[in-house]
């Protein structure tokens, strides 16, 4: 199909029309409409073609070649590049396989084109520029020092949390954390572990893989329900902003969970997943900061900067800390230094700071947009989670299919994970998970207009 056939519903009459133009290529490309391999016409021409200035089409070609969608050579033009081959998951919390590319509606992704590309560089190099030749040598299974120092005071001022730098543990991504504990609780025959319900399937998926047992754990509008731990003597949970529902772990909850723990010798495994974003209500500090020798804090910049950067962090409590040290020197001895450093360069330099202001500002504004579509289109659904995080879920009409709504909405190029798929067994009215983190507000208006014409 040619590039301007792709793009005839374009609308030009309205404000926002490069977003508009960016998302259109974008779509057209995942749904393949116009193929791999396909040449597109110049910035010049397709500007011409559309009646638009040749910024807009510049500046929508640079977007999708950092996206990776478009490739873009000296003397050969720009072409759709080759399909991505399907990854593992779209995060830890999506379930199964997803397509290249970033789904409008899908959720567990960041808006990747913001990542602060300028400042990474600069403190890259800066590290480049004043590592010592001993830094290049194999480093401390748990991670480098600085990373750890400055990780430790990060989380510290952050997220309450209680962190000596030797006790923390530098991983690869939230998924490693949970391969490290995975191996240290079978190894001590705790094998049977609580998930919350409805909950991640990314992690249930990943604890499996390690072994262990699940015992769903229904979750309610205060959060996990603590009576129903029966025996397990470890439990995943996500007590800042639970995924998917969103709710807060209430205080009594809390108190209950840390008295269980106490009473079995049971561990608690935190994931912080993304408690940068808040919105609606004061931040709300972690379990770990609490009783540090009770809870094994995980947390990850997948969230707040990009999966592909691969950081994340395992704060044990004391008592499991050198056996989570010997699984991390036999799983990769150490990791990447020089990738630390820039990581510790960049948190010192206060770029993950900034970073971070701007970001809640745009998905705030993503998410009341978003909000906002769903009244207008979607007014018979009830909308929750949204006053923290990066996705919330539309609870549907009974009656309503939330997988074949899904299917369907994949079908059209959308990302919405049915809520369905995320429960274990306790029973729940169907629904649906949507990311808005990804699209500008425009292109989350436009996906729910055309969600309801689904439904």
């Amino acid at each position: 199909m040619p590039v301007r056939e792709a793009l005839l519903d374009l609308d030009r009459t309205r404000p926002g029309v490069g977003e508009r133009l960016t998302g259109a290529l974008r779509d057209a490309i995942t749904q393949r409409r116009i193929p791999p391999g396909t040449r597109l016409p110049s910035s010049r021409d397709l500007a011409a073609d559309l009646g638009l200035s040749r910024g807009l089409v510049v500046t929508a070609y640079e977007q999708l070649v950092a996206e990776g969608r478009l490739l873009s050579r000296r003397g050969s033009g720009t072409v759709v590049a080759a399909a991505v081959a399907e990854s593992c998951g779209g995060g830890l919390g999506v379930p199964g396989p997803v397509p290249p590319g970033v789904a409008p509606l899908r959720p567990g992704v960041p808006d990747l084109g913001m990542f602060p590309r300028a400042a990474w560089r600069r403190a890259y190099e800066k590290t480049l520029a004043t590592a010592l030749d001993t830094d290049l040598d194999y480093t401390d299974p748990a991670g480098v020092p600085r990373l750890r120092a400055e990780l430790a005071g990060y989380l510290g001022r952050v997220r309450a949390a209680r962190v000596d730098p030797d006790g923390l543990v530098v991983t690869t991504g939230a998924a490693q954390a949970l391969s490290l504990l995975g191996r240290v609780l079978a190894a001590r025959g705790m094998v049977e572990v609580g998930v919350e319900d409805p909950g991640s399937a990314g992690i249930r998926d990943h604890l499996r893989a390690h072994g262990l047992r699940l015992r769903p754990v229904p979750v309610d509008d205060r959060g996990l329900v603590v009576s129903a731990l029966g025996g397990v003597r470890a439990v995943f949970v996500t007590p800042a902003h639970q995924f998917p529902v969103g709710v807060v772990l209430a205080p009594e909850r809390r108190a209950a969970l840390i008295d269980w723990a106490r009473r079995t010798g049971g561990l608690i495994i935190e994931d912080d997943y993304d408690a940068e974003f808040r919105y609606d209500r004061e931040p709300v500090g972690c379990l770990q900061g609490l009783v540090p020798d009770l809870v094994a804090l995980v947390g990850s910049a997948s969230k707040a900067l990009a999966p592909g950067l691969r950081r994340g962090w395992l704060v044990p409590p004391p008592a499991w800390l050198a056996a989570v040290r010997q699984a991390k020197c036999d799983a990769d001895m150490g990791g990447s230094a020089l990738e630390q450093l820039a990581f510790a360069e960049f948190l010192a330099g206060g770029g993950f700071d900034r970073h971070l202001r701007r970001a809640r500002r745009v998905q705030r504004a993503r998410r009341d947009a978003l909000v906002e579509a769903l009244r207008r289109h979607l007014p018979q659904v009830r909308v929750s989670g949204i006053a923290a995080g990066l996705h919330l879920v539309v609870e549907l009409p009974d009656g309503v299919d939330d997988r074949a709504l899904a299917d369907r909405a994949h079908a059209a190029g959308l990302g919405p994970v049915a809520l369905s798929d995320l429960r274990l067994g306790t029973p729940g009215p169907p629904g649906l998970v949507l990311g808005y983190a990804a699209r500008s507000p425009d292109e989350l208006a436009a996906a729910v207009a055309t969600l309801a014409r689904l439904m």
